[in-house]
């Protein structure tokens, strides 16, 4: 694709991408990678500066949920050895939303697996929002509960909840493939919902659930006519024990090219690198901070993240700032420098070489 630049031009004086520019950007070749991400960054850059969103998630209760979500390890009929265990209490949400942030996050998302909250469960999850914004007033909370009943996203708001997510995970062309315990429609309504309640939209999807490059972009041209303030983009974690499980549809360079199509659709909003980052990306996801401006820092809800040292320390390395951080990213003569580690395996040695 070689209008890139022009394209990031007419965006940067108010046009938009159209379904066949995003179809364009998701079949470019590798070797136009960083043509693609260099345009992209222009957009973020405008909109973003050279921050980073850290985000930090909570599970508030986690497996036993009834839906069948075929990807997701918490669902009904998955046999994912993953953690489950009901709602936290009070402190202990609190001991695990402070973690996060003491380690950098400005919006903790608390998340509880199920269908959508019972009014007990509103009156339990408002208790520990209140908990929270007494220690840590500044911080932005998303909740994130599964589908609204009417009045419930009033209830949150007035608790002080900032955003809701509720990801409509796919193409409404794929989702009955995806899941047939609650429609495309029912998540649409939620999302509504939260919005009509002045709470922040927060929805995304999920790459590699064997959707086509015009369904990714469905989902895309979808989650902007919602307005969602922030995407979440996932990559299928594919589970042991769920019906995805071996499914490996994605690489590198196609994760980086999904979230510059998603920049390109959607350049003004909150592009998040969310679940599956680290075992996709692997050895791209400073470059593709390039294109999005926000993490999961640490550990997802059922999976493990790398280090949240490790995440910072991407963040650093890569020239952008924690947004809201006091302290910037070292500059060029700062010592932050890590002591050498002297080689003590392969020659000269009884030790293996590391090859």
């Amino acid at each position: 694709m070689s209008d890139l630049n022009a394209l990031a031009d007419a965006i940067l004086a108010g046009g938009e991408a159209t379904p066949a520019d995003a179809v364009a950007i998701l079949k470019t070749s590798d070797a136009e990678l960083l043509d693609v991400v260099a345009a992209a960054s222009r957009l973020r850059r405008q909109h973003f500066s050279n921050t980073v969103k850290v985000n930090y998630l909570v599970n508030l209760k986690s497996g036993l949920c009834p839906e069948n979500c075929n990807y997701c390890s918490q669902a009904l009929g998955s046999d994912a050895q993953i953690l489950k265990y009901t709602w936290l209490k009070t402190d202990e949400a609190l001991e695990q939303a402070a973690a996060g942030l003491k380690g950098g996050a400005s919006r903790v998302c608390m998340v509880s697996s199920g269908r959508g909250p019972t009014d007990k469960d509103i009156d339990r999850f408002t208790d520990m929002v209140g908990e929270i914004k007494g220690e840590y007033p500044e911080v932005e909370i998303c909740a994130c509960l599964g589908l609204l009943k009417d009045g419930q996203a009033e209830r949150l708001k007035d608790a002080g909840v900032d955003a809701y997510n509720h990801n409509i995970n796919t193409a409404e062309s794929h989702h009955d493939k995806i899941v047939q315990t609650h429609t495309y429609d029912d998540r649409v309504d939620t999302v509504g919902k939260a919005k009509g309640a002045g709470l922040s939209p927060c929805s995304g999807l999920i790459a590699g659930l064997g959707e086509t490059d015009e369904q990714l972009v469905e989902a895309l041209f979808a989650l902007k006519e919602l307005d969602a303030d922030s995407i979440p983009v996932n990559f299928l974690m594919p589970f042991d024990g769920t019906p995805y499980e071996n499914t490996w549809e994605l690489s590198p360079a196609r994760c980086v090219r999904i979230l510059a199509m998603a920049r390109f659709v959607c350049p003004d909003k909150e592009i998040r690198i969310a679940g599956g980052r680290e075992m996709h990306l692997r050895s791209l996801q400073g470059l593709a901070l390039q294109v999005a401006n926000s993490i999961f820092l640490g550990d997802y809800l059922t999976s493990e993240g790398q280090a949240a040292e490790a995440d910072l320390e991407l963040i650093r390395d890569n020239g952008f700032v924690v947004l809201g951080a006091e302290v910037d990213a070292p500059v060029d003569g700062e010592d932050n420098s890590h002591d050498p580690a002297i080689r003590r395996r392969g020659a000269g040695t009884a030790v293996a070489p590391n090859a």
